[in-house]
């Protein structure tokens, strides 16, 4: 008896030991793509954040890209970055898609200004095509979609590309972002990391929107 309960306890500690070992490196990938951008995603690179052995990658994952695969999609950071838009899109019945949109663009700025992590993911989408990104960019259109379906209800006798609309806002959103935290120029005299540049910006989405919808 007392065998058996040794044997469940060492059992049971090899699966704790994995679960938590599992979990710092699959955070240690946030670590080094916050210091180091997505060039820094090595196996050693990673184990050394984690604190582990790199051998533990190869035990516990596939191989480096599954272990940054499983990391980047459990952030979600699409419907993070849509903040309350995400239930307002769930919500309407293909009216007042105006509003949604501009509550989506405003948060979404709001949200990858302040996340460095996902300033790197773009940079990594926009500079090296690879199977992890691809997938990322599928999540990211899916969301669109859901909105897109409801606006085109609205939209239906109208003619106006609000997806080509959409996505200069979007485009612009990361461009300007990138170029605030990266320089210390201005761009187009703007500098958004003033709240009067932010709120000039966000005033120009709305209004782009506003002249969209009512064309």
């Amino acid at each position: 008896m007392q065998n058996a309960e040794m044997a469940k306890k060492r059992y049971q500690g090899e699966i704790n030991d994995k679960a938590r070992s599992t979990q710092k490196l699959i955070k240690a990938v946030g670590t080094v793509i916050k210091s180091k951008g997505y060039t820094g995603l090595s196996a050693t690179n990673i184990a050394k954040a984690a604190g582990l052995s790199r051998r533990l990658i190869t035990i516990y994952f596939d191989s480096v890209d599954d272990l940054i695969e499983t990391y980047v999609r459990g952030q979600d950071y699409w419907m993070a970055a849509a903040g309350d838009a995400g239930n307002l899109i769930a919500d309407n019945k293909g009216e007042n898609t105006q509003e949604i949109l501009n509550t989506l663009l405003q948060n979404q700025l709001d949200y990858f200004y302040g996340n460095s992590e996902m300033q790197k993911i773009i940079l990594w989408e926009i500079s090296k095509k690879t199977k992890i990104m691809y997938e990322v960019c599928e999540d990211r259109e899916r969301l669109g979609s859901k909105f897109f379906e409801l606006s085109d209800i609205e939209l239906k006798d109208k003619n106006i590309d609000l997806r080509a609309v959409a996505g200069l806002l979007v485009a612009g959103i990361y461009y300007m972002v990138l170029h605030a935290k990266s320089t210390d120029t201005l761009f187009c005299e703007i500098d958004i990391n003033t709240s009067e540049g932010m709120k000039r910006i966000k005033n120009a989405i709305s209004m782009i929107l506003e002249n969209t919808y009512n064309c």
